[in-house]
């Protein structure tokens, strides 16, 4: 019995670790609004932000923002630090009527293809 106790911990410690692996990579990707340096307007829903000169967010309104896609800039306000949900942000676009606050609904990591085949009118991917 003694001898299958040093088995039976380790056996235990890689399923622990197996158990944890897919936790630890599917971690929430998170930007600061510090950080955005350019964005793409998809349509009235979906905004697409550069973090950097890699990373690129897509960000799923909670409504229609009219004045979105005519925007030559926006803000993006947040009352944490850090974005990593919808509910973290709003997004801030000049009107003819002053500017219009547009909450966001959905934040989601892309890659660089997957930006770039959205604002081309190509499949979505789902948040």
């Amino acid at each position: 019995m003694k001898a299958l106790l040093p088995l039976l911990l380790l056996a235990a410690c890689a399923t622990w670790d197996q158990a944890a692996a897919p936790a630890a990579s599917s971690a929430r990707q998170c930007f600061r609004p510090a950080d955005v340096s350019g964005f793409r307007p998809v349509d009235r829903n979906t905004v697409i932000v550069s973090v950097g000169p890699r990373d690129r967010f897509r960000l799923d309104l909670m409504a229609p923002c009219p004045d979105v896609n005519w925007s030559e800039r926006i803000g993006i306000r947040s009352p944490t630090m850090r974005i990593c949900t919808g509910l973290d942000a709003e997004i801030i676009a000049p009107s003819s009527i002053g500017p219009r606050t547009c909450p966001v609904r959905a934040v989601t990591r892309l890659t660089r293809e997957e930006a770039d085949a959205l604002i081309a009118g190509g499949s979505p991917p789902q948040p």
